[in-house]
């Protein structure tokens, strides 16, 4: 089947309202959670959100875009 050149995963992944876990953050940025917490305190890194459950979650689209300020940098 050529027409399913990317499993519903990727397409997924790919838009960028999707909310992201923390987990999968701090593994696509190579980070630990300590890290994170570190650029938080200092304003540094994607936009997140807190959920009412206490989760962190960060837009596709914030992550991407900060991925892309590190790399212009």
């Amino acid at each position: 089947m050529a027409g399913h050149a990317q499993s519903p995963n990727a397409r997924r992944r790919a838009r960028a309202d999707d909310l992201l876990p923390l987990t999968a953050v701090l593994a696509e940025l190579g980070i630990t959670r300590a890290t994170w917490y570190r650029w938080r305190n200092r304003g540094y890194g994607p936009e997140a959100r807190r959920l009412p459950n206490g989760q962190i979650r960060v837009r596709r689209g914030a992550l991407d875009d900060f991925k892309n300020s590190l790399e212009a940098a």
